[in-house]
């Protein structure tokens, strides 16, 4: 028996997934987003220079491909861990930016790969809906995309036990300016952290807030705060976020130490999260990101701010609330019952007329006993069953059994299509 890879999983039920995407292409669409898909696979290259090498998603996550043979020496290739980075260079790569009107808003969803220790919520291959707007260095656009998403959770999914996490990394200069002041506080409580947070303190430092040892994080609540770093325009631009945030009635947590594990981002950074998930409780983040296009390769930057939200996150949230979401019904099933071989040719044809009529039809081929046939018909949730049997297709009817109430007709086959359009 061949099993499923550690860390993926079998959506064997797409109910509440499909529901998901549905409700965030209605609500996107409603912002003027554009739904775009780009491939699964990208040069490793790409999040090389933008995640960042000495990120945790690039030096242990990402899942590279071998190249073999004749192809050995090409570009080497992965599977995409987070989705920024490829909307980005679609936006490069087709000359978006002389073709489309700035800004730029897209979305997509699809899986993500990264190798981490599966664990609820977190799988090796996960599917998020990325969301993106590309050239725009508006701070009020973060607003109105914040609220765009703490809309979406809370109108059109009905979510309640979340909050908005929110901190502000300004400029590259000011990031600068408070990693020299990190390093030294990092220096003078070296022996209290962690051996992984002394290698990030020289390669990456401001990771080492995602440390998840509890030593480590009180040892913490005494470092400097990057807010305190900003220079004169950055702090006008976060009281600038806080201000039109409150206007607009979005609640929000100011947490310091939320970096986001991404080298890309500056300025805006933000999680929603839900103790519900335990914890793993982030099912949405994102931030502003100005000087990405750079990192690809472009002659000039375009000011961009996005998210990622995780499917299988919300689908953890809204599984015990399911019966307070408007759920697409599925519709009424037929089942139709030849009862012997000689009937199963008119149960064919009949079956492809009411199809055609855009009824839900199912055709129990294997013959066995009316009793046997008419509990599977039941089992599969029926809201009729057309017997057919030799007197039925002698006097070309069918009899028609209501699953619900039992009651039985003897329906002309003419005259079937319609009596079944009228009472499905």
């Amino acid at each position: 028996m061949i099993n499923r890879i550690k860390g993926t999983q079998d959506f064997i039920n797409l109910e509440l997934f499909n529901f998901i995407v549905a409700q965030a292409k209605t609500h996107l669409t409603e912002y003027n987003f554009q739904e775009v898909a780009t491939p699964i696979l990208e040069p490793t290259e790409l999040f090389k220079r933008t995640v960042g090498e000495h990120t945790d998603v690039v030096s242990k996550e990402m899942f590279t491909i071998l190249q073999h043979g004749e192809h050995k020496d090409e570009e080497a290739i992965c599977l995409r861990p987070e989705h920024t980075a490829p909307m980005m260079r679609a936006y490069l790569e087709n000359d978006l930016y002389h073709s489309m009107p700035a800004p730029w808003k897209a979305f997509t969803y699809g899986p993500m790969f990264r190798y981490e220790r599966p664990q609820k919520g977190r799988f090796r291959q996960f599917h998020q809906i990325s969301l993106e707007i590309i050239d725009s260095s508006n701070i009020s656009e973060d607003v109105r995309f914040i609220g765009m998403l703490d809309s979406f959770f809370k109108n059109k999914l009905k979510l309640s036990n979340y909050a908005l996490q929110l901190n502000f990394l300004g400029a590259p200069e000011d990031r600068a300016r408070y990693r020299l002041e990190l390093v030294n506080f990092l220096q003078q409580i070296n022996a209290q952290i962690c051996e992984t947070c002394r290698v990030r303190k020289s390669k990456n430092p401001l990771r080492i807030f995602d440390c998840k040892s509890p030593t480590c994080q009180a040892a913490y609540e005494a470092a400097p705060v990057i807010t305190d770093s900003l220079s004169s325009e950055s702090k006008t631009e976060w009281e600038l976020l806080q201000q039109q945030l409150a206007l607009l009635s979005i609640s929000f947590v100011y947490k310091p130490t939320l970096v986001r594990g991404l080298d890309y981002y500056n300025k805006t950074v933000f999680e929603f999260v839900s103790t519900d998930l335990g914890a793993q409780n982030s099912f949405c983040g994102g931030g502003r990101y100005d000087q990405l296009a750079s990192l690809i390769g472009a002659k000039q930057d375009y000011p961009s701010v996005g998210a990622g939200i995780g499917i299988e996150r919300l689908i953890l949230l809204l599984e015990t609330q399911a019966s307070n979401l408007n759920l697409p019904t599925k519709p009424a099933l037929i089942v139709i019952l030849p009862l012997t071989p000689a009937q199963t040719t008119m149960a064919l044809l009949l079956a492809q007329e009411l199809n055609h009529k855009n009824l839900c039809i199912d055709l129990l081929l294997e013959q066995t006993s009316v009793k046997s046939m008419m509990r599977k018909a039941n089992r599969l949730g029926a809201k009729f069953a057309l017997l057919i049997g030799e007197s039925e297709q002698q006097a070309h009817v069918v009899t028609v059994k209501n699953m619900v109430n039992g009651t039985e007709e003897i329906i002309k086959q003419v005259e079937l299509a319609s009596y079944l359009l009228h009472s499905v």
